[in-house]
């Protein structure tokens, strides 16, 4: 008599095995979307501080004082001298969305008397303030943030209102 060596799984073994697959992933998963999420926040956020940064180098060397009106603006390299713009290309167009956030630049009113700008913005265009929104596409986050001249990076989790000088109403500072 001639034995069977059949080697391999039978069809509950394998359904078994999928089945922990199966409760595993739906453990790790939602852990997974936070994180991204918490990482897509922390871009904004730094996003916001790259901003501010461009618009104090801006002000400081290119703008008498002055801050430029849009983050295509920043984006702009000087007009003498060459280089580069003072702000990435991820975020050189107004709006940006970046990370599943939108950067856009609210700019405040015109500063009068001011000059040109040495990156090509006419005479009067710069601004006195500006605010800059990071708010979240779809899954992209859960607050929303914002900052002006100030260099406060504020969140909340509704829209944060423009706001020009202070704190934006309802919003608290990120420490």
């Amino acid at each position: 008599m001639r034995r069977s060596n059949d080697a391999g799984f039978t069809l509950i073994e394998l359904l078994i095995v999928v089945a922990i697959i199966g409760i595993i992933a739906a453990i790790a998963v939602p852990g997974l979307l936070r994180a991204r999420m918490s990482g897509n926040e922390a871009s904004a956020i730094g996003s916001l501080r790259a901003v501010n940064s461009a618009q104090s180098t801006f002000a400081a060397s290119c703008g008498s004082g002055f801050y430029a009106p849009t983050l295509l603006r920043l984006g702009t390299p000087p007009t003498v001298g060459g280089g580069d713009g003072f702000i990435g290309t991820d975020l050189n167009t107004d709006p940006s969305v970046k990370s599943s956030y939108t950067i856009a630049m609210t700019p405040g009113s015109a500063a009068t008397g001011a000059p040109a700008s040495c990156n090509g913005a006419a005479a009067g265009t710069v601004v006195s303030t500006y605010f800059v929104s990071g708010a979240p596409t779809a899954g992209g986050g859960v607050r929303f943030f914002g900052t002006n001249q100030g260099a406060t990076i504020y969140q909340s989790t509704a829209a944060v209102p423009v706001t020009q000088n202070g704190a934006p109403a309802g919003a608290t500072p990120i420490q």
